[in-house]
C-alpha cells in the first residue's frame, strides 16, 4: 500500500475526527467519506430516501462481497498453480465465509464505527460485522479503484490477518454455512429424512435438503448428522454460497 500525507480537505472537513480514525485502521485517507459513512449504516438506523430504497450499506455490501470474492480467487489461482477447480473452490469459501468476515471486522475495529440500532449490535448472532466489512471493500472499490481494493485486502487483510496454512487444514461446517446463507436470504429450508438409517438394512441415512419447496441435493451416510453435512456442502456449491 503506498502511503500517504494528510490531503488539505482532511483540515477543513467536517469528518476531520472520522478521516483521522479511518486512517488509523485502513492506512489511508478516505477521499469520498461519505461512502465510508455509508458503509457502516446499517438497515436499522437508515432512513427513507427515495421510494422505499433507504440509506443502508447493503447495496454496498453486495458490491464489496463481489470485490473480495474476485480478489481471493485470482490470489488463489495464483498462489496454488497446480490445485484442481475443489480445492480452489473450498479455499475460496473458507476464506470468504461469514464467519471470516465478522472475524476480520472485530480484527480491523470496524465495530467502533456502526451506525446501528442498539438492539440488533447487541445480537452476538448477527452477521453485522461482516456485512459492514463487506461494504467497506465496496466503498474502497468506488472510492479508489479495484487496483487499490485489491492491494488493501491482499496486503492488509489476507497477509496480515488470514493464516493460509490455517485455512487449508480447516473444516467447513457447511450446514452452519447454509444456514447463515438462508437467514441472509430470507429463505425457508428444512433437511427431509428420506431413508432412516436405524430403521433400514443398510443403516444408512438419506437426507434431502429443501430450499424454498424446491430440492436442492440428497446425501447418504451412516450418520445422519454427517449425512446433513454433505448435503449441505452440496447445496453451498449449486447455490454458490
Amino acid at each position: 500500500m503506498p502511503k500517504f500525507t494528510k490531503p488539505i480537505r482532511v483540515y477543513f472537513s467536517p469528518d476531520k475526527k472520522l478521516h483521522e480514525s479511518l486512517k488509523n485502521v485502513l492506512g489511508f485517507y478516505p477521499t469520498n467519506i461519505s461512502l465510508y459513512k455509508l458503509a457502516f449504516r446499517h438497515s436499522s438506523a437508515a432512513q427513507v430516501i427515495k421510494k422505499g430504497v433507504r440509506d443502508s450499506n447493503e447495496r454496498l455490501e453486495f458490491l464489496g462481497d463481489s470485490v473480495i470474492g474476485m480478489v481471493v480467487a485470482d490470489y488463489l489461482f495464483k498462489k496454488f498453480p497446480f490445485k484442481d477447480e475443489g480445492f480452489l473452490t473450498k479455499m475460496r469459501s473458507k476464506m470468504v465465509s461469514r464467519q471470516q468476515h465478522n472475524q476480520l471486522a472485530m480484527k480491523l475495529g470496524l465495530n467502533k464505527f456502526l451506525e446501528v440500532n442498539n438492539d440488533r449490535q447487541n445480537n452476538k448472532s448477527s452477521s453485522i460485522n461482516g456485512d459492514a466489512y463487506e461494504a467497506l471493500i465496496g466503498a474502497i472499490y468506488l472510492d479508489k479503484g479495484y487496483v487499490f481494493a485489491q492491494q488493501f485486502i491482499l496486503t492488509r487483510i489476507v497477509n496480515v490477518h488470514i493464516d493460509m496454512d490455517e485455512v487449508e487444514t480447516k473444516e467447513v461446517d457447511f450446514k452452519s454455512k447454509l444456514i447463515e446463507w438462508v437467514q441472509k436470504e430470507k429463505k425457508e429450508f428444512r433437511f427431509e429424512t428420506l431413508v432412516d438409517g436405524a430403521s433400514s438394512d443398510d443403516k444408512l441415512y438419506c437426507i434431502q435438503l429443501v430450499v424454498d419447496n424446491e430440492a436442492i441435493g440428497k446425501a447418504q451416510h451412516f450418520s445422519k448428522k454427517r449425512a446433513e453435512q454433505l448435503v449441505a456442502e452440496l447445496a453451498c456449491g449449486i447455490l454458490e454460497i
